[in-house]
């Protein structure tokens, strides 16, 4: 058997999105998925490929692997934290108390966990947000537990929220260079820095400008102030404003700050269920898809909310039918949580879909399970209103099998689980008692 070539057989059900947003999703029924040294290779009925290893498809409903847009992993140790806290209580817990008595130890511990969280829930590809990174060993280790988890990840180097002196742009260089000398790996590197809302304009012009030295995208929080109002508009004042530079929230934005973002070839990273939960402001969906902006979900941090692509994408269709604008569809959420988000993080050429020429990452699951049978009256709206993690039976990330069988393989927390729950005793009765 050839561990280069991977055929899902007699699929139930294959869903999947074309490029052009307006289409409908596609759905086949009955038919092979060959994948091919990492890549999808073709289509059809009845494949005979003898040295390939075999997954069944029967009574499966195959989807491309669900791409989150904006996630801080580093937070895991501290899950369900702040789940009755609102923006500026969580702000000043878990930035301004937690995050600075985190240790290199704990950033590996948490991210690696959080990647585990990911790939269970069929999350092939995260945004890691690390905006913890206080040394050097503190970059390290969160690009190892990456690495080691075996996910494809976007790492956005960023810098701790409330300690100016922790910004350490030679360190951006160091990493670029020594960790991603290619931006065609499983892990690819952005910067993701405080942003016009939160920094003066001089720090922020030298962010960017660090940016474009290094060829590296931006991924950054925004919101109407404290520091601009308008930041949008203070990044084309400054000419920072750039194609591929992804915005996160946004919701108390102006629509006019929205064009900006449409204009310039920007993208939006919603987090419905922490934006609804912490009282960010009015829903985002509605008014992106009328703006035209390119949009993909997050689930940001997961001390507050639910880590799993099914949570996100009901939070943005419930919430997303009280906001303004036109009400998103299930295919409209379920389009942002796959080839949308591949979109959003400038990897829609490589992930996001299941077209052959494509890396192989995709999610089966049991559509027999009682809560998703009888599955085929309307595929994607059963995907939407009715999946959860518990129905995922198998995830495939750049052809390799990560879950089968309802298991990760290798069961990968094996031995360091305790590392986690230490890790979060510790900090937690660090900051209970004042001291680092």
């Amino acid at each position: 058997m050839s561990a280069s070539r991977l055929l899902v057989s007699d699929i139930a059900w294959l869903v999947d999105f074309a490029d052009d947003p307006a289409a409908a999703p596609i759905v086949r029924t009955g038919v092979d998925l060959l994948i091919e040294d990492g890549r999808i290779a073709d289509f059809g009925t009845g494949l005979d490929v003898p040295d390939a290893e075999v997954v069944d498809g029967r009574h499966r409903v195959v989807l491309p692997g669900f791409v989150d847009t904006h996630r801080h992993l580093w937070l895991t140790a501290l899950r369900a934290l702040t789940t009755d806290s609102d923006l500026g209580s969580y702000l000043e817990l878990v930035l301004g108390t937690m995050a600075p008595r985190y240790t290199p130890e704990d950033v590996y511990t948490s991210t690696y966990f959080g990647a585990l969280e990911c790939l269970d829930a069929g999350v092939t590809t995260v945004q890691d947000f690390a905006h913890v990174m206080y040394s050097p060993e503190h970059a390290d280790a969160a690009v190892s537990a990456l690495a080691d988890a075996r996910v494809r990840a976007v790492f956005g180097y960023g810098y701790p929220a409330f300690d100016a002196e922790a910004r350490d742009l030679a360190d951006v260089r160091r990493v670029r260079a020594q960790h991603f000398a290619s931006d065609h790996g499983l892990l690819t590197m952005e910067l993701s820095p405080a942003g016009p809302s939160y920094a003066p304009i001089e720090t922020v012009r030298e962010d960017w400008e660090l940016a474009r030295e290094l060829g590296l995208p931006i991924t950054v929080h925004v919101g109407a102030g404290p520091v601009a109002e308008r930041p949008i508009l203070a990044l084309q004042r400054e000419g920072l404003l750039a194609a591929g530079t992804v915005y996160v929230h946004g919701n108390s934005l102006p629509d006019e700050e929205l064009a900006l973002i449409a204009e310039s070839g920007g993208a939006v990273a919603i987090a419905p269920a922490v934006e609804a939960q912490m009282g960010h402001g009015a829903p985002m969906i509605g008014r992106l898809r009328a703006a035209g902006v390119r949009l993909g979900l997050g689930a940001d941090v997961v001390t507050a909310t639910a880590g799993d692509m099914f949570t996100l994408m009901r939070a943005a269709l419930v919430t997303g039918h009280l906001g303004a604008g036109s009400r998103p569809t299930t295919a409209d959420v379920l389009r942002a949580a796959t080839l949308g988000g591949a979109e959003v993080l400038g990897l829609a050429d490589r992930i996001g879909s299941l077209r052959p020429g494509k890396r192989a990452d995709l999610v089966l699951l049991r559509a027999d399970d009682s809560n998703l049978s009888p599955f085929g009256h309307d595929p994607v709206g059963a995907v939407v209103s009715s999946a959860h993690p518990g129905n995922i039976d198998a995830v495939v990330v750049d052809g390799r099998v990560v879950k089968r069988g309802g298991v990760l393989v290798g069961d990968p927390s094996a031995g360091v689980l305790d590392n986690l729950v230490s890790s979060a005793e510790r900090m937690v009765r660090a900051a209970a008692g004042g001291v680092r």
